[in-house]
């Protein structure tokens, strides 16, 4: 497979060097805001607080990983000094903002921020978060698809790697309604195997997908125990790598240590490349805030502990993203050869 050289330099940083996504983000914002104001109340958070705990755990976590996925708005700046300059970047691209319509949720920007800007900063890679419903009303699917490919195209015109994230949440006005960035409980795996079916096209122009358990995390097995309900959940994981031949990541979403353990032992049956994950490695750690000594008393024990089990898992079980189904025909620079400078487009080519 040809890659573009930004984009296969970004994957390489991404990964370890054997290969495999071990990154971990801290790019929260509601969640972490929330949790915040819960301890400083009758005191509203603001940037500095969040700002201090993102870099607390970008100090004591970033060194662990392969790669920090950071926010621009309360993360980045504050925690620049932070992050490993031997590992991999990530940046936010979405507004943690949504509009929730009646028919479903369309993402949006922040104000003046862009795929543009992200290339400038110097980072890896473009991470974008999709709520996405296959089921929704036909306007906001499209409007979800459009806005993904043209996400795609930006990335491509400056040479940049892209992670889509894709999400399934409940409408508004359902039982359980809630606009948290959590794992929706009562999720049916059609609705998250038809999603990544959405966007499996190379249109798109996705180089790594970030996706969400199929079943979940709390009602799954072990999937080291066999059983009916074992073999069914990893049937369902299965799927996802015939849909997909790019590299592909699973994500927390606010599953507890436990809960994301079992979810990586069936995805990396599966296929899987690795990991992008946050609350399930340092939310323990969070809820001492603002007890710094505290948090980190928990970050170099508890969390360290388990990111390297997780690690471990991954090393043992983990398949090297340059193994994907895509690329087993072997990876090279697009354009290579001796016309490579005439040949490599520059950022004013559209």
């Amino acid at each position: 497979m040809e890659i573009s050289a930004g984009k296969l330099r970004g994957l390489r940083r991404l990964a370890d060097k054997e290969g495999r996504f071990k990154m971990v983000a801290v790019d929260q914002r509601p969640p972490m805001l929330k949790a915040l104001g819960e301890k400083l109340a009758p005191r509203t958070p603001g940037y500095d607080d969040l700002a201090v705990a993102k870099s607390v755990l970008t100090r004591h976590l970033g060194p662990l990983g392969s790669a920090i996925l950071i926010d621009p708005d309360y993360g980045f700046s504050r925690a620049e000094p932070d992050i490993p300059s031997d590992r991999g970047l990530l940046i936010t691209l979405e507004d943690f903002q949504f509009d929730e319509t009646p028919g479903g949720r369309k993402t949006r920007l922040p104000p003046d921020w862009s795929v543009a800007k992200i290339k400038r900063m110097g980072a890896d890679g473009v991470k974008l978060l999709l709520w996405y419903r296959p089921d929704a009303d036909p306007e906001v699917v499209r409007h979800q698809q459009d806005f993904v490919r043209s996400v795609g195209e930006e990335c491509t015109r400056y040479d940049i790697a892209f992670l889509l994230e894709l999400l399934v949440y409940p409408f508004a006005g359902g039982k359980d309604h809630t606009t948290d960035y959590i794992e929706h409980k009562d999720k049916r795996p059609e609705l998250v195997l038809q999603s990544i079916r959405d966007f499996a096209d190379a249109s798109y122009g996705v180089d790594i997908y970030k996706l969400e358990s199929p079943v979940p995390a709390a009602a799954l097995p072990d999937p080291d125990q066999d059983g009916p309900d074992t073999r069914a959940a990893q049937d369902l994981f299965n799927e996802i790598g015939t849909i997909i031949d790019k590299p592909w990541v699973m994500l927390s979403a606010g599953a507890g240590m436990d809960e994301f353990r079992r979810v990586l032992g069936f995805a990396y049956r599966a296929g899987a490349n690795g990991y992008l994950a946050g609350r399930a490695i340092w939310w323990k750690a969070f809820g001492h805030f603002p007890d710094e000594a505290a948090v980190e008393r928990k970050l170099t024990g508890e969390s360290a502990s388990y990111m390297q089990e997780i690690n471990d898992l991954t090393d043992r079980r983990a398949r090297p993203w340059t193994q994907a189904p895509a690329m087993a025909q072997g990876i090279k620079v697009a354009a290579a050869g001796h016309g490579f400078p005439q040949d490599y487009a520059d950022l004013t080519v559209r």
